[in-house]
């Protein structure tokens, strides 16, 4: 089988999508617009031929180039896990006659507004929310749709430019920050815990499942920089108070007809057991968590995911054996790492509970904490318990300090 990958080797872990495609035996060709040589080595190693293109914003070059591609080399399958072009590979399927999703399909995945529409329709509990595309729409909104609030770009991935307002006076602040993007979703702000639901699937059935929660929620880790975020990964997807979760999931997927591949989905659980639907990507979760979901399986969910789509099943049994935590750290200061604090005390007390640990060298720049959720470091740590697994988690937040200057 060929498969042709779209941008086999950025973001980061798209390079171990392409080595899982080709160990579950495709042939896989690489469409991308990095030269060859900047490909990481996983994503060079395992392609079969690679074809740069200038940009893969340039949507009819990049078609023009598949058609040529496919005049000379049969190309069976067409993947793409990367949000901003997920529409473009929608179109290519088309113009190819490949299976996988359509555009119409694609688009209520990428469009926040009419996914929600979608599902209110189908009797699927969502925020309120309204569209805008003016700061005269964003006010008409917000007035349809009370406060507390949140604005946030109805094609966005993640937190990135996403706003909660308790007032009038706050949304007035977050306007400003708002202006580049051409359209907002303004929606009810949902008060409770945050989850994930995360799939694996071929042919319209689940053949993996996931649920991690965050601690804090998302939308506090990009507001205050001192935060270092937990995703913990949960070992019993059979807890009652999941259900609601799955159950949603299940009636997500079913009304947006996905059928084929990695699917991330985020919901709410209020105090009084209500859940709420927030977002879903027909791709895979970011910051590391696909990561994170193998260490508490102890597979290989990136060839997994590459078996589901190219042999429709998984040949080795997918076990939930811990719940796993990823703890993001961001350095205290500006400029270069100077050093850490506390690590040595950690690991002489957990080390045999943390399955990773990758911390920028000393003399490395800080990243940007507010462009990217790994920042400066992190520590995935597991346990067969819940409560020990936070426990070590939080002491990592907590107790390990890097230092910039």
């Amino acid at each position: 089988m060929n498969v042709l990958m779209i941008s086999p080797g950025y973001p980061a872990e798209m390079a171990s999508f392409t080595r899982g495609l080709a160990q579950s035996g495709a042939s896989v060709i690489g469409l991308g617009d990095q030269p060859a040589g900047a490909l990481p080595a996983a994503a060079r190693d395992a392609l079969a031929h690679y074809v740069q293109v200038g940009s893969l914003a340039s949507e009819d070059h990049v078609v023009a180039t598949v058609a040529e591609l496919a005049r000379q080399v049969r190309i069976d399958q067409l993947q793409c896990l990367w949000e901003p072009y997920m529409v473009l590979a929608a179109r290519l399927r088309e113009g190819l006659g490949l299976p996988g999703l359509t555009v119409a399909q694609t688009l209520p995945f990428r469009d926040k507004e009419q996914m929600k529409q979608l599902l209110d329709a189908a009797g699927v509990r969502t925020p309120r929310h309204h569209a805008a595309r003016t700061v005269a729409g964003v006010w008409a909104a917000a007035e349809q749709t009370g406060y507390p609030l949140i604005v946030k770009p109805v094609d966005g991935a993640g937190s990135a430019d996403t706003y909660r307002a308790d007032s009038a006076a706050e949304l007035d602040a977050i306007l400003p920050m708002v202006r580049h993007v051409p359209q907002v979703s303004v929606e009810e702000f949902i008060d409770g815990e945050e989850f994930t639901y995360d799939t694996i699937c071929a042919d319209g059935q689940v053949l993996v499942e996931n649920i991690c929660q965050y601690h804090p929620r998302p939308l506090a880790t990009k507001m205050h920089e001192w935060i270092s975020p937990i995703t913990m990964a949960l070992r019993d997807l059979d807890d009652p108070g999941l259900q609601g979760g799955r159950e949603l999931g299940a009636a997500v997927l079913a009304v947006l007809g996905f059928r084929d591949g990695f699917t991330h989905m985020e919901w709410y659980r209020k105090a009084d057991g209500e859940v709420v639907f927030g977002e879903i990507g027909a791709r895979p979760p970011g910051a590391r968590t696909v990561d994170v979901m193998n260490y508490a399986t102890d597979a290989d969910l990136f060839t997994a995911w590459a078996q589901a789509v190219t042999a429709g099943r998984i040949f080795a049994r997918v076990e939930r054996r811990y719940n796993a935590g990823s703890v993001f750290k961001r350095a205290r200061g500006a400029g270069r790492i100077t050093g850490y604090e506390g690590l040595d005390k950690l690991l002489a007390e957990y080390r045999e509970h943390v399955a990773a640990l990758e911390l920028l060298p000393v003399g490395a720049p800080r990243r940007d904490w507010r462009a990217t959720t790994v920042s400066d470091g992190m520590v995935i740590v597991r346990h067969r318990e819940l409560a020990k697994a936070m426990e070590i988690a939080q002491r990592f937040a907590a107790e390990l300090h890097l230092y910039a200057g």
